[in-house]
Order: structure tokens, then sequence, then C-alpha cells
């Protein structure tokens, strides 16, 4: 019996309670009720203040409603002891039948355990890095890069319709830069000033020769047009493959090009004009978004007639949901605070309800350590740590798994030692080493003739040790839900890592040995717990992947 089920149990009791005349609910019967593993020993498999919650609104008071609860919750199936603890929490217990369930419907469901539908029929865009093309990904983009992805994954797992995207800022004074940086280095000037420096500049001036012989003997006014889209084209697949290798994958890569080159933006403007929503001042157009809670309006034409990010930011945002997506959501680095308020406004200045249809989260920064010195220069990007050097001196794993695992608005400090070093100290080596025991057990069982069975006895999973692990599992799809609904991915580390220490004391419990020794027969309580450990297994899997982390069979 697994959360879910035990809160649907309640409920069907409350239910029962209101249409037999006990109980008296003005609001109606709730749809679920909180239940929770109790932090002590000895207060039962679960708990839940359902008593404490409904009392008042019952005209009772905790105790007595949770005398209530208790007499018609022990009759239940599956329910073998309820207590009253305190002013009305429920202590309940399982029966062990009911608990062991739990095994075989993880090993049932395989790579889909832990999928809920919380969030089933929401469409939803991630939008993140969206970085300019004009160099190597570095270490300001690689949380987002982390973090985006996992997002992504565990919204996916809730049920939602996830669209990972790349925002191209493929448009603006930086890509002349580009395009003139690249020109001098392929004729052996002086890079510009406000141009790029860097190793990979001198690379990419080789590759737009290599692609396009001659381009760079072009008259001066197409040579900057040709070597801008020439070393743009290069430099996006650079990123790609970048990400890529990273195990970062998006559904879109959307141009910023593209909103002016269809007319996005022009249409836009004249939408905010029919609503209201824009004023002209100092030969300029503003949209008044301190209508909306936003410190100043903003612009969106200058009186030079160029447009603004904010003009391209606006005609974007309506473009995500004239795509049909119910809820955007924007990750930006710590250098972007003031755009949370602008953004809210902005989607209220175009009718929508900020609270409903947007969320910005605001990463912050990360410092990576090696050898007691923060990480800072680039053979590659001169002052900037590239996503691949990073990914080659820690690995993929360990990196994504060591960004994964905090809060997006902590800052944050890693150090290459602790965080590629094989002890149980590291959490990634913890949790990779926790499920590459699972897959050496199994093949432990195999060579002994331990087999899988198509059914098993779940009451013979009955020792205490084995009730932790069995409700440490049953917690993984509500920990999946809620990393979703909170945007929080760092949930899924954390469960991992206790749900490994539950694994590992069962483990070394001499009691729960898994495998018959000496000449022992295989017997019903070994593929019992054969089918645990294959549970365990399924699990931590299932919890890496979210987390765009390997599971490894061997380490």
């Amino acid at each position: 019996m697994n959360p879910e089920q035990l809160s649907t149990t309640v409920v069907d009791v409350l239910t029962a309670l209101v249409d037999s005349g006990e109980l008296t609910l003005p609001d109606g019967v709730p749809d679920t009720v909180t239940i929770e593993r109790p932090r002590q020993k000895g207060h039962g498999d679960y708990a839940t203040n359902v008593a404490l919650q409904l009392a008042k609104v019952a005209g009772t008071n905790p105790r007595a409603l949770g005398e209530l609860l208790a007499a018609r919750l022990r009759e239940a199936d599956g329910i073998s002891a309820v207590e009253i603890a305190g002013p009305g929490f429920l202590n309940i217990t399982v029966e062990a039948g009911a608990q062991g369930q739990v095994a075989a419907e993880v090993v049932a469901a395989g790579a889909a355990y832990g999928h809920t539908d919380t969030l089933a029929g929401q469409r939803i865009n991630v939008e993140f890095i969206s970085a300019n093309p004009t160099g190597p990904l570095h270490l300001g983009h690689t949380r987002w890069a982390v973090l985006g992805d996992a997002i992504g994954r565990v919204l996916a797992a809730a049920g939602a319709e996830v669209t990972r995207e790349f925002y191209i800022n493929d448009r603006g004074v930086q890509m002349n830069h580009f395009a003139d940086s690249i020109i001098a280095s392929a004729l052996g000037q002086p890079k510009p000033e406000d141009g790029y420096a860097g190793s990979y500049i001198d690379d990419l001036a080789k590759a737009v020769e290599a692609a396009s012989p001659g381009i760079f003997a072009l008259p001066a006014d197409e040579r900057r047009a040709a070597v801008r889209a020439k070393g743009y084209e290069i430099q996006l697949a650079e990123q790609q493959q970048q990400l890529a290798t990273f195990n970062t994958h998006f559904d879109v890569w959307f141009s910023e090009i593209s909103l002016h080159e269809s007319g996005s933006v022009p249409d836009t403007l004249r939408h905010l004009e029919e609503l209201g929503h824009v004023y002209e001042l100092d030969g300029a157009l503003w949209m008044r978004t301190t209508d909306f809670g936003d410190d100043k309006d903003r612009v969106l034409i200058k009186s030079d007639g160029e447009l603004t990010y904010f003009a391209s930011d606006t005609a974007y945002y309506l473009n995500k949901r004239a795509r049909g997506f119910d809820h955007c959501i924007y990750l930006l680095g710590a250098d972007h605070h003031g755009y949370v308020g602008r953004l809210r406004a902005m989607a209220a200045c175009v009718g929508d309800d900020p609270d409903k249809t947007l969320d910005v989260m605001i990463g912050q920064l990360v410092k990576i350590l090696s050898g007691g010195a923060e990480l800072k220069l680039s053979k590659r990007a001169g002052t900037i740590v590239t996503l691949d050097e990073l990914a080659e001196e820690i690995g993929v794993d360990a990196l994504r798994y060591s960004l994964a695992r905090y809060p997006a608005d902590s800052p944050l400090v890693l150090d290459v030692a602790e965080i590629t070093k094989a002890s149980n100290d590291n959490p990634v080596y913890y949790v990779q080493y926790g499920h590459a025991r699972t897959c050496r057990m199994m093949e432990n069982a195999a060579d002994l003739g331990v087999t899988l069975p198509e059914s098993f006895d779940p009451a013979l999973l009955s020792h205490e040790r084995e009730g932790e692990l069995l409700r440490a599992l049953a917690e993984f799809p509500r920990v999946v839900a809620s990393a979703a609904e909170l945007r929080q991915p760092h949930r899924i580390a954390r469960y991992l890592e206790d749900t490994t220490s539950v694994f590992n004391k069962w483990y070394d419990t001499k009691e729960c040995r898994m495998l018959p020794q000496g000449d022992e027969p295989v017997g019903p309580l070994n593929q019992a717990r054969l089918v645990l450990v294959v549970a365990a297994r399924t699990v931590i899997a299932n919890g890496l992947d979210l987390l765009g982390v390997s599971a490894p069979e061997r380490m």
C-alpha cells in the first residue's frame, strides 16, 4: 500500500461517514488527504493530520474525529493498526502483504514508475540558457543546462506536455562584433574594440574559410554578412553538440530574427496599441508596465527608431502563447532579477494572469574550485571556462548531479576534488554505487539460480528494514510530483540519497540476506527479496534519469 492508496482509503472512510450521517462536512469530502512517513520509529508506517484539519468544520474536536476515523480504518483492507497520537494525529500501520505489494508495483511499472498525471493536460514551455551564438557555452550556462533539462524531465514525468526551448539571441549589434572579430583573425588584424577574444575565434576563422573558401576576399559589405551567417551557423552547431554531449536536449531552437522576419514584432506593437497599454514620449514608444506592478515603464522603440530587446521579449511571449502553451517558464541568470517584475507586467499588459501563465526563475552563481583556486581562465575562450572543459575535467555525471542537488536560488561552490572522488562522502558516487550494487546482486542471484518470480507472497517482506525500504520506494511518485509542482529537481537528488541509505541499511542487515547460503535451497523468501532489489534498482535508475545522470551497472 503506497501513500496515494492510503489517501484514497482515508477519503473513502470520510465519504462513508458523511453518507451514514455520522459526520458532517459542509465543504464536502476532500479529494485527497496528506499522508506522511513518521519521523520516529514506533509511530506506525504512515501518519495523517486529517482529523486536525477537518475537526473545526465538522463541529467536533480532533481526537473525537480521530477516534471516528480510526474505528473505520481498522476495518479497511491492508491496514493492521491505527493509533491516535497527541491532539489527533493518526498513526497507521499497514499489513506486511499490503506493504510488500509496493515492490511488485515498482517492478511491473519499470521505467514508468514515479510518473503521475498530476500535471496532465498542461502544455508547458521551459526556456533556458538562450545564449548568444557568438561563442562556446561556459560555466555561466552550465547550471541552467542541468536544471532546465531536469525541470523539463520532472514536468513530463508529472504528466505535462513539455517543450524545452532555446531562444537564440541572433539579432543585434553583438552579431556584427562577432563577424568583425572572425574577419580580423582571418586577416591577421587586431581584434576590434568590443570584439570577441579567445583562441576559439581563430578556430572559427579557419572553419569559416574551410566551409566557404574565398569568403574573406569578398568586398567588405558582402564579407561581413557572409562571415556573420557562416560563423553563426558553425558556432550554433558547436553549442548544440556541447549540449548533446552534456545530455541536455532541446525540442525547439527558436531564432530571435525569425520574430522580426515573420512580422510578429510589429503585430505585437499594434496589439498593444489596441489594448491601450502603449504611449509616445520624447520620440520613443513605451509600454505602460507600471500599471501592472513594474517599477518603471519600458521602452519598446527608441527615439532613433531602433527596437529594444523588450519589444522582442514581448513578441516572443505572445508567440509562445499562440503556440498553445498554458504556462511559460523562464530560467534566467543571477544578473536578471529586474526581469521578474517587467516580464510579469508584460504578461499582464497583453491580458494574461502572470500567476497562471508565467514563472520566472533566477539562478545564482556557481564557483568551481580546483586545487583550492577558482576556475576562471580558459584556453579556448580566454576569460571563461567552457562547458566542454568543465565536463572533461569533472565528468558529465558528477557535474550534472552536483549542480542538480541544490535549489537554483542558492549560491554554489563546488570543489572538483570533492565531487569526483570515489567515496561514499560524494553523493553522486554514493547513489550510483547503490545502483551498481543492486545490479551486482541481481547477477549473483542469477548465478545461484534465484530468478524473478511471476508472483510472490509480499507478506514475506516483513522485516523492519524491509518495511523502511518499501515505504521509501513508495514515496517516489510523490517526490516526483512535488519536484514538478515546485520546479525543484534537487528534491529528486536528496530523495535518492536518502533511499540509497535505506537500501544500504537493509543490505547490511544479516537477517535480510537475499541469497541462499551454502546448501540452502532457493526459497520463496529469496525470490521475494530479489523482487525488492529489482524495485530498488528501478527507483534509483528512474531518479537518476530524471536528473540526466547515468545509472552504471558496474563501478
